[in-house]
Parts: C-alpha cells; sequence; structure tokens
C-alpha cells in the first residue's frame, strides 16, 4: 500500500475514530466537564533500555523525542516488564496480573492464538471506561481474537479488544513477522488475508513468516498507517473534549526491521537502529498532536517496552550499540537484559521534570498507578499483581513500595527479586541465550542467586554460598504462587 493509498484507506479510519468519539461523549459525558488527566500510554516492541540517548548517552540511536519525555518528566531505571516476551507482558499491562497465572505459562501466541484475556476481568481500559474516559487501542494485539482451537479471521473477533474495555480499537493481530498479516478494526477483518507471503529471513532482522497476507498489507508501511489512526484519535478525542486513553502498542522496533527509505542511514545501528529512529519520530508525530490540540498540560503520555531488545552478541560486534545497556542476556532471557526495560512518564505538574526514580517497577503496576493518581479504587479481585507507584513519581520519601517482584523468560523460567536478591529458579538462559537450559550437576548449584548491587551483570552465582537467601526467596515465590496475588487486599 503506497503511502498515497495510505492516506486514502484512513480516511474511512478517521471518520470511524470520529464517530466513536461522538458516540462515546453522548455515553459517558458527565453533567460537567471532568478534568482528570488524559492517558496516552505507548508500548514500544522490543526497544532496549539502552537504545534512547535519556538512558544511553553513549547510544548509537538518536531518539529526540523519547529524550523530549525523559527531560519533560520522569524515567525509571529499575522498571520491569513481567516478562522476557511480548504476549504475556501485554496481558500484564492491560490486567495488572502476572501472565503465569493465565492459561499461557510459556511462549507467545502466534497470529491464530484466541483470546487471552479472561471473560469479565477487569482491564485498564475497562477501569477508565467506568470513570467516563473514552478508550481507543491502536496497534499490535497479541493477546488472542476469538474462541475456540484457532482465530477465525472470517468471523467476527470476539472476545477481542472490544470486551476488554475498549471503545474503538484499530490494529494488528500480533507481531509483524506472524501470519496472517491485515488490519482488523474493532471485530472485523479490514481486508482478508487473500494472497500470500513467502516470508523472509535476510538480512538479520528483516524476517517475518510465509503465510496469509492481505494483498494490499505493506509491512514498511504499517507504523506509518497505525501513527496515522492514533493522531486521528488524538484530534477526535480532543475535540470532543472528554478525558480519553489511548493505548498505542508499535510493532517496531521488533523484526522486520523495515524503515521507510527516509529513515535510512540515520543512525549508526543498521536496520534495527534505523527503525527505531522511524518509532521515535513516530512518538514525535503523536506529541505534536497532543501540542497542537493544547492538551499536552492535561496529558499522562507514557513511553515503555514490552521486553528487552532482540540485540544479539554478533550486533554488538559489528555495531558500537548495546541496546540492553550492559545487562546480561537480550530479550526473552531470565536475565536482566530480557525484562529490564525503558519506562518514561511525563505528567505536567505532578512528575518533576528531569526527575528519575530507582524505584523497582512493573509494568503490572501501570494499572494501579493510574488508579492511583485520578482517584480510582481497585476491587480486590481485580490487578492482583499491581502495585501503585505514585509516591515515586511524586518523589515522596518513602519505603519500597513492592516488597518482591517476579519475572518470567520465555520458556517459563522464573525469577524473583526482593531488593538486589535476584533468584533465577534454574541454570540457564531460559529464553534465547545460550546456554537456554543447564542440567545441574551433581553436587552443584540448582538455580542462581545474585547481588545485583555487587554483581549487576549477573556472573557470580551465589546459589550455593547463600542457602538463606535462596530459601527465603523460593518460600516467598511459592507463597505468590499458592495465594494466586501479590497486592495485598484491602482492609477495612
Amino acid at each position: 500500500m503506497s503511502r498515497l493509498d495510505r492516506r486514502g484507506f484512513l480516511r474511512s479510519g478517521v471518520a470511524a475514530a470520529a464517530l466513536w468519539a461522538g458516540a462515546s461523549a453522548v455515553a459517558v459525558a458527565a453533567p460537567a466537564r471532568q478534568r482528570r488527566p488524559n492517558v496516552v500510554l505507548v508500548l514500544l516492541d522490543d526497544m532496549g533500555i539502552g537504545d534512547a540517548g535519556a538512558y544511553n548517552p553513549w547510544s548509537a540511536i538518536q531518539t529526540p523525542n523519547i529524550d523530549r519525555l525523559a527531560r519533560e518528566g520522569m524515567r525509571f531505571t529499575d522498571m520491569h516488564s513481567s516478562s522476557a516476551v511480548c504476549t504475556p507482558s501485554r496481558y500484564s499491562l492491560l490486567t495488572g496480573r502476572y501472565c503465569w497465572r493465565s492459561r499461557l505459562k510459556k511462549g507467545v501466541l502466534d497470529g491464530t492464538g484466541t483470546n487471552l484475556i479472561e471473560p469479565g476481568r477487569l482491564t485498564l481500559p475497562g477501569l477508565l471506561k467506568r470513570a467516563g474516559y473514552h478508550t481507543a487501542g491502536i496497534g499490535k494485539w497479541h493477546l488472542g481474537l476469538g474462541s475456540g482451537e484457532a482465530a477465525d479471521y472470517a468471523k467476527p473477533l470476539r472476545p477481542g479488544p472490544r470486551d476488554h474495555g475498549f471503545d474503538y480499537y484499530f490494529g494488528i493481530p500480533s507481531s509483524l513477522d506472524f501470519p496472517p498479516y491485515l488490519y482488523f478494526e474493532n471485530d472485523r477483518v479490514v481486508e482478508a488475508p487473500t494472497a500470500h507471503t513467502d516470508g523472509s529471513a535476510a538480512p538479520r532482522g528483516v524476517f517475518w513468516r510465509a503465510g496469509a497476507i492481505a494483498p494490499g498489507f505493506r509491512m514498511e508501511e504499517v507504523v506509518p498507517t497505525l501513527t496515522d489512526k492514533a493522531v486521528g484519535v488524538v484530534r477526535q478525542a480532543a475535540m470532543a473534549g472528554n478525558p480519553f486513553f489511548l493505548y498505542f502498542p508499535l510493532p517496531s522496533p521488533h523484526t522486520p526491521w523495515v524503515p521507510l527509505p527516509e529513515y535510512r542511514g540515520k543512525s549508526q545501528a543498521g536496520d534495527y537502529g534505523d527503525y527505531v529512529v522511524e518509532t521515535d519520530a513516530m512518538i514525535g508525530r503523536l506529541l505534536d498532536e497532543i501540542d497542537a490540540r493544547g492538551i499536552a498540560e492535561e496529558t499522562i503520555v507514557i513511553v515503555t517496552s514490552d521486553n528487552g531488545a532482540d540485540w544479539k552478541p554478533e550486533d554488538a560486534a559489528r555495531f558500537a550499540h548495546r541496546a540492553n545497556q550492559a545487562w546480561r542476556g537480550e530479550k526473552a532471557d531470565a536475565w536482566e537484559a530480557g525484562h529490564r526495560i525503558p519506562f518514561v512518564i511525563r505528567w505536567p505538574g505532578r512528575v518533576a521534570p528531569g526527575s528519575v526514580s530507582n524505584e523497582t517497577g512493573s509494568l503490572t503496576d501501570v494499572m494501579a498507578t493510574l488508579a492511583g493518581a485520578i482517584g480510582l479504587a481497585l476491587p480486590d479481585d481485580a490487578a492482583e499483581d499491581s502495585f501503585d507507584l505514585t509516591p515515586a513519581l511524586e518523589q515522596r520519601g518513602a519505603p519500597p513500595i513492592r516488597p518482591n517482584i517476579v519475572d518470567h523468560s520465555l520458556d517459563g523460567l522464573f525469577t524473583i527479586r526482593e531488593g538486589n536478591w535476584k533468584l533465577i529458579v534454574g541454570l540457564g538462559s531460559g529464553g534465547f541465550t545460550l546456554p537456554k537450559t543447564v542440567v545441574p550437576a551433581a553436587g552443584g548449584p540448582q538455580g542462581q542467586l545474585y547481588d545485583l548491587a555487587a554483581d549487576p551483570r549477573e556472573e557470580d552465582n551465589l546459589y550455593d554460598r547463600r542457602p538463606d537467601i535462596v530459601a527465603r526467596l523460593s518460600a516467598t515465590l511459592d507463597r505468590l504462587q499458592r495465594e494466586g496475588r501479590s497486592r495485598p487486599r484491602r482492609t477495612g
């Protein structure tokens, strides 16, 4: 689809967004206009904590828009995705619950996956919708569509985003390297996947699997197309005048690395770096629209990632760039690079410009944090693993908000953190980095224990030397699994 075709294609989508905004305004408008903040949540796909200049002054990639948000807001240095891969981290973000409590115990859904979020479960958009927000999602869903054995794209895609709190959703079913390749709007396919692609495996990173594809679908046009839609949603929601929530899960810089021609050569990190430059530019377009509508002072903007970067040793050898900073491993791993992520939040009047938080947090915490900030009560049967991070946002001198944090690798390997102590319940990476698994030697350590303060590279395994810490963290993990929650229940 050419850019000219894309503009024509989007005219109908913008009209749909206008109808959505107007209909929602009729349905939920309060007698007097509420001044609750708008929320724009940008979820990047496989972007590492070392990609943005705000986190890495030696980055080989220019990210002026993410850097601007960090200057105007706060960046977290110890934020985690709850999983080192995308489907489970998205589940955690939207539900406030660790995904390993769901039916998905490891891995991710593919393009034929069916609805993962349990029917009736309160989600972040559902919570905000109850409070009078217009709720829209634009981008990669990757939480399953429909029911049964496999998604049927010839039928209404229910359950789907509209069943989980979104008034409007436009996007792609899963990652941009999983077929079928198509756009869907609410519960309908925009163009049926009647064509076929043989896929691609070269050069490095320009990868997608063979399978069904809509005839007008072009890999390199997906990111700008979704951005056009997101900008249109902001425009229409701002005109409607009520608070809105925009969830904008871009499918980049996940493979395939397919930057548009105008972004090629703009980094010193190859196709990946150029795709990050394009991704940052799309964030800039969204910020420009927020500014143009005069709503920047009343809009929370969050930019984060669903896991660490797919940046392999051969990439680091080829380019002077460290997408995951100096953390060990990469995307999918139980080691820090798998799930330590960038997290930047701008909230004028509440978050000090240029501030930094070392508070340990998780994407599961977004739901409780926004609820606390806006003044919404979370029922006990929702967001079971979500903690309110507003004391960290407001830089109040408080003890650590989370007593512990649990993360999960691609293969389902658990990690648990308590302060600087980190236990990995097994040997190996549990993800992409070799060795993925290691059979314990007779009399050797059964797992991995690291003191991240003294050993941030996770190179000195203290498992056998600190059995007291291993026992304590193992017991805590067992209790969290058994009790079904980590957030304390409300009392009184």
